[in-house]
This record gives C-alpha cells, sequence and structure tokens, in this order.
C-alpha cells in the first residue's frame, strides 16, 4: 500500500492551513482606501452600550468600496473631492465637498472616488450598539 494519497492530502491541508491566514475577505481589499478613526466614544447619556464613532476616511484616485452595509444608519459629509454613493435601487449621487448624505440602518450601498486624479475625503458619523458599527460586505 502506497503513503503517495496519504501524503498528497497532508500536503493540501498543510498548504490551506497556510494561506487561510494570509487570505482577505473582498471587501478587506479596498485598494486605496484609508479609514482612521477619529472618535469612537461612549457619550449618550444613559445609554449603557451605546457608542458614537467618527472615521476620517480617504480615497485615492479611482478608489472604491464595494456593496456593503452598516448595523448602524451613517452620515456621510464630504470635506474635499467628488464622490459617488450609491443605494441598491437607487440612482447613484454625487456628492461635493460641503456635502452630506444619510444613509439608513441596514441600507446596502456603495461609494468611489470618481476622480482618476485627485483624492476623496470624507467624515463618516454613525451611532451604534457598542462595537456593531462595522461595515458588514454584501455581495
Amino acid at each position: 500500500m502506497s503513503n503517495k494519497p496519504l501524503f498528497s492530502l497532508i500536503a493540501i491541508v498543510a498548504a490551506v492551513a497556510l494561506c487561510v491566514p494570509l487570505a482577505k475577505p473582498v471587501y478587506a481589499q479596498k485598494t486605496g482606501v484609508s479609514h482612521t478613526t477619529l472618535l469612537k466614544k461612549n457619550v449618550l447619556p444613559n445609554t449603557a452600550n451605546q457608542e458614537v464613532t467618527v472615521y476620517e476616511t480617504t480615497y485615492a484616485p479611482g478608489a472604491t468600496n464595494p456593496r456593503h452595509m452598516h448595523p448602524a444608519a451613517v452620515t456621510f459629509y464630504v470635506l474635499s473631492g467628488t464622490g459617488i454613493w450609491q443605494e441598491d435601487g437607487k440612482a447613484p449621487v454625487t456628492l461635493h465637498a460641503g456635502e452630506s448624505l444619510f444613509i439608513p440602518t441596514g441600507t446596502v450601498h456603495s461609494h468611489w472616488n470618481s476622480s482618476a486624479t485627485e483624492g476623496l475625503r470624507f467624515l463618516e458619523f454613525m451611532v451604534a450598539e457598542k462595537g456593531k458599527g462595522d461595515s458588514i460586505p454584501r455581495p
């Protein structure tokens, strides 16, 4: 009896075990996107598990964030550049510096920098149950 099939199976399992920790989900592979937490704090009176979070997000020219949702409502405020936001089933919305957009809780959407030469910089404001404000990918 040959040990070749067993050796092949062990090699495959070892290769998968080594590669899985290195793999990132597609939604985490947002090339050209920087996401900095400016504030994450339980500042709402009488709400033990509610926190407010403010992110500063920058997109390189052409960068995109594919379809996802947040388990909290999000308000986007554009600081510089021009970006496009699109909720599923709706027409895209173009936002320029000084403009804002409210996305309701659980709304599947995507957003991207429409410029091939200029960066996009915006703030994201959300109030959510502690630890539940991150985005969730959607196919």
